[in-house]
This record gives structure tokens, sequence and C-alpha cells, in this order.
């Protein structure tokens, strides 16, 4: 620790400016300009150096790795899909939610999607969003409002707002898809050019 910690000071910017400062101390020294005092100047110098040096740059933030991120997002997926499978849901809803998880499946399948998917913050968070907030609170919604609905008929029944959101949940899926099929397009593209720009 104590190691790690004068290595970290002799690569500092004040050891770095006080050294400069002290060679100068040195320099006046077998000029003749510092005399008997020679160690007083040079011992000045350096200390001066270091008061002035700049202040260190902090480290930068150590940001989690997209790629755990999606990584922790698949495992959370899991979890969703073996809770939705406890949910007894009426049939049209159950294929708008079968159609949902089986697109948001493939946007988290490892492989190019994913890649393409890990550097686009806005998309894993919308993703994130879906996984972790928005289809689970769909479908614990329905079955709480089913319930009621029982006591209270003549209300619009609830399969159909669990029907609209998760048809509104899976057209957001697919911007996001069509999102990613675009940047790699392009990224292909841009390669093609560059691949050419190169052979002539």
């Amino acid at each position: 620790m104590a190691t790690s910690r004068a290595l970290t000071y002799l690569e500092s910017r004040k050891n770095l400016t006080g050294c400069a400062c002290g060679l100068l101390g040195l320099v006046l020294t077998f000029t003749g300009v510092a005399g008997p005092y020679w160690p007083v100047v040079v011992a000045g110098l350096y200390g001066a150096g270091a008061l002035i040096a700049p202040p260190e740059r902090p480290a930068l933030p150590d940001f989690p790795d997209p790629s755990a991120q999606l990584d922790e997002l698949r495992r959370d997926f899991g979890r969703l899909r073996g809770y939705l499978t406890e949910v007894e849901l009426p049939p049209g809803a159950s294929g708008r939610l079968a159609g949902l998880t089986d697109l948001l499946a493939a946007l988290l399948e490892p492989g190019w999607v994913a890649e393409v998917l890990a550097q686009d913050p806005e998309g894993v968070h919308a993703l994130s969003r879906a996984v972790r907030q928005d289809v689970p609170e769909a479908v614990d919604a329905f079955v709480r409002t089913r319930w009621w609905h029982r006591m209270t008929p003549g209300q619009e029944p609830p399969e159909r707002h669990l029907e609209r959101q998760l048809t509104l949940l899976h057209e957001e899926a697919e911007r996001l898809a069509a999102n990613l099929r675009e940047t790699e397009a392009r990224r292909q593209e841009s390669h093609t050019r560059y691949l050419e720009d190169r052979s002539q």
C-alpha cells in the first residue's frame, strides 16, 4: 500500500514539476549562482515547483461494460419469462404477449444484434424498461384488475387494455429492431466505402 502511494507520488505532477525546478537549482549551483547554500536553493525550488504544479486530473469513472449490462438484462428476461408462464391470460393477449417476448428474446440474443445494441445506450435503456418495468407491470395490472372487474361488470374488459398495452410495447420493440438494422446497414456501407477508398 505504501509502495503504491510512493509510486503514485513519483508519477504525480507535483513531483515532476518539483524535480524540474530542483534541476534548475542544480544548474544555478553549477554556474556558481547558488553558492554554499545550494542545498537550500535546490530544496526550495523543488518545494516551490511542487506547490505551483497543476492539480492532478481525476481518474475517469469506471463504467460497466455494455455487454455486461446485456448479460444482466438477459438474466432478468429469463426471470420475466418464468413469471409469465405462471400467469393465465386470455387467448388474444396471450398471442400478443408471445409475439412480444419472441421479439425481445431476438433482440437479446448474443450475436451481431447484441453487439450493435451494446453501442446504443438509449436502445439498451428502452429494452431494459420493457423487460423490467413495462411488460411485468402491464401483466400484473391485468391480473389485479381482472379480479375487480368481476365485482363491477359493465366496464371495458381489462384484457382489452392489456392487448393495447402489449401492442404498443411490440411496436416500440419493432422500432428498436428497425433502428438496429439501419445502424448495422450504415456501418456496412461505411466499411464498404472505406475499402473502396483504400483500394484506389
